[in-house]
């Protein structure tokens, strides 16, 4: 897998879990890196419905051999993704039409740290 690189200098014998210890360093997360096969049945799942939980979750995690938490943090992260993409399609439909959207601080920003409802107009 991919590991993100800490403290210049340290000598350390590789990730015990997730979590690397750098010595004075503060920890970072080793990134995961998906099988193509993982990501094709994430994305599967996530064409059915975009929020996995309880039972589910559980369950699809361990038919790909992750954990809950690597799932439940891949469909957060997959819902931020297709909300930009919703927002662009919207922008560029708007803007075929000569319609300006104005920039505004309610944007894709503050939507990106909340779970709340969708509201996709096109």
């Amino acid at each position: 897998g991919l590991e993100l690189s800490h403290c210049v200098g340290t000598n350390s014998l590789g990730p015990t879990g997730p979590w690397r210890s750098g010595g004075p360093c503060k920890m970072k997360r080793v990134r995961t890196v998906f099988k193509p096969e993982q990501l094709e049945r994430l994305e599967q799942e996530f064409l059915k419905q975009q929020y996995m939980v309880g039972t589910e979750r559980v369950d699809l995690a361990a038919t790909l051999h992750l954990t809950e938490t690597q799932v439940k943090v891949w469909f957060q992260n997959r819902r931020i993704k297709w909300r930009k993409q919703s927002m662009e399609q919207k922008a560029a439909k708007l803007s075929q039409f000569g319609v300006i959207q104005p920039a505004s601080a309610d944007s894709t920003d503050s939507k990106d740290h909340e779970e709340g409802t969708v509201d996709v107009e096109l």
